[in-house]
């Protein structure tokens, strides 16, 4: 007798919402609004790259630094600037809930961390526009398949 499997179509179609919406994050951090963020920790800043967001928190990687083997602590409260201009930022409060090394497709070496918002500053309401605005996007948007030319006349 053969198996029959019952898929939930509506768990499927919330799994690709979830795939497109991690799709267009990274499309978005790393191409089109060359958003960009910083830790802003006692006076120094170090780069971070947005991997992931949520209305929760974010996932965020920064460059290992053999000179300087500097390594946030789980539980602590850092400060990222979100920027999404080259003179203007979103500062924005969060606590470190994990952090692992990675090491990416180039063999560079990160560590990545996993944070939670402060959802009490006024900066956080900007940003959670921003974020209920990727999720709509990833609900709404259509991929393109298609080649299209076009023409000059």
């Amino acid at each position: 007798m053969s198996e029959t499997k019952i898929f939930n179509l509506q768990d499927k179609r919330s799994e690709a919402v979830e795939r497109k919406r991690r799709n267009f994050e990274r499309v978005l951090f790393d191409d089109f609004l060359g958003c960009y963020g910083v830790i802003d920790e006692h006076g120094s800043t170090y780069p971070i790259k947005l991997v992931d967001i949520s209305k929760d928190g974010c996932q965020f990687q920064v460059p290992a630094n053999p000179r300087n083997e500097t390594k946030f602590k789980t539980g602590n409260d850092i400060t990222l600037r979100i920027y999404f201009s080259k003179n203007s930022f979103l500062p924005v409060s969060v606590k470190l809930r994990h952090g692992s090394e990675y090491i990416d497709d180039r063999g560079d070496a990160h560590m990545r961390y996993g944070a939670e918002f402060d959802k009490s500053l006024v900066s956080y309401r900007a940003l959670e526009k921003f974020i209920e605005f990727i999720y709509m996007y990833a609900d709404a948007s259509c991929n393109d398949r298609e080649q299209h030319k076009v023409y000059f006349l």
